[in-house]
């Protein structure tokens, strides 16, 4: 029954990072979309370069919830990375030893 838990909660956190790597996906799009808008340039080297993203994130991005869409943007990545890794060391440790 231990392992059934341990599966079940790896799901539920795989789960969770997705969701989480989704918003962030959205997120980043709205931040991609006004680059475009800015420069068709600004859009391509945001896509190539996640250093220029960043730049243009926090430097050139203007939106009446900037820090809001920023935030959401890394910090729903990172939490999607965690619950990703918590999820797949809770499905791994389910698995039989053979």
């Amino acid at each position: 029954p231990v392992e059934w838990v341990k599966a079940t909660l790896g799901i539920i956190f795989m789960l969770l990072g997705g969701i989480c790597y989704l918003g962030g996906f959205v997120c980043s799009i709205i931040i991609l979309i006004d680059a475009f808008k800015n420069a068709v340039w600004k859009g391509i080297v945001y896509l190539l370069c996640g250093l220029y993203g960043l730049y243009y994130a926090l430097v050139e991005f203007q939106h009446e919830k900037k820090w809001l869409i920023i935030g959401g943007a890394v910090g729903l990545s990172i939490l999607g990375a965690i619950f990703m890794a918590m999820g797949g060391a809770g499905a791994a440790s389910a698995m039989p030893v053979q």
